[in-house]
């Protein structure tokens, strides 16, 4: 019986260390606000380079998709430098109203801006990569470059937080492959990564970690 009890307290600190060095104040709500965010880049995106590669069916209006000016280059750069700052502001602003309401650490110790770190390494390089493609007039793998990075970032800081967080980082990887070899729906498959997933994994999200006090 001793031994059963020594194990369970063991068992109670290692899991008390883990929730204490563990990033806990991400909110789900700002996961599915993204999401949000996403869907209304793509469609402003859809009507700066138009919809022939929107959606499936409209290939006639392909004519229309082009993105080799440098005005529709640019309008196209500052949704996505927008969209980036806006979403990270608000990942930070609930993350602060989150950790107030449940009295959860929120403070930029070594240990967040390590996971900042490790989640924006991956990010700077795929963004770099696609400015240097998008500049040399190669728009293919742009999205798909965008998934691929951004799902690694999520998986690389996933152990920060909930190791939940790593799935919506596979999805991503997934959809980002599937892109590669995919012709004319580069845009389909960014809103599909980056606004549906969200959403859906925001709602799994609150329903698993925020509905309850930690």
């Amino acid at each position: 019986m001793e031994e059963k009890e020594v194990r369970q307290t063991l068992n109670d600190i290692r899991d008390m260390m883990s929730k204490s060095s563990r990033f806990q104040a991400v909110s789900g709500w700002s996961i599915i606000i993204i999401g949000l965010y996403a869907a209304v880049a793509s469609a402003m995106a859809a009507a700066v380079i138009g919809v022939g590669d929107w959606l499936p069916g409209f290939e006639n209006l392909q004519r229309f998709a082009v993105l080799n000016t440098p005005s529709r280059i640019r309008i196209a750069a500052l949704i996505a430098i927008g969209l980036f700052a806006l979403s990270l502001l608000t990942v930070f602003v609930l993350a602060i109203v989150k950790s107030k309401r449940h009295n959860l650490r929120f403070v930029f110790d070594k240990r967040m801006f390590q996971m900042l770190f490790d989640f924006f390494i991956p990010l700077a390089a795929g963004g770099l990569l696609s400015m240097a493609l998008v500049m040399q007039g190669h728009y293919g793998l742009t999205s798909s470059i965008m998934l691929l990075f951004y799902g690694l970032a999520l998986v690389n800081c996933s152990h920060y937080t909930y190791p939940a967080l790593r799935y919506l980082g596979y999805a991503e990887l997934i959809i980002g492959i599937i892109d590669c070899f995919t012709m004319s729906h580069a845009l389909l498959f960014w809103f599909l990564g980056f606004s549906v997933m969200h959403i859906l994994f925001g709602i799994l999200y609150v329903i698993m970690f925020d509905s309850k006090k930690e």
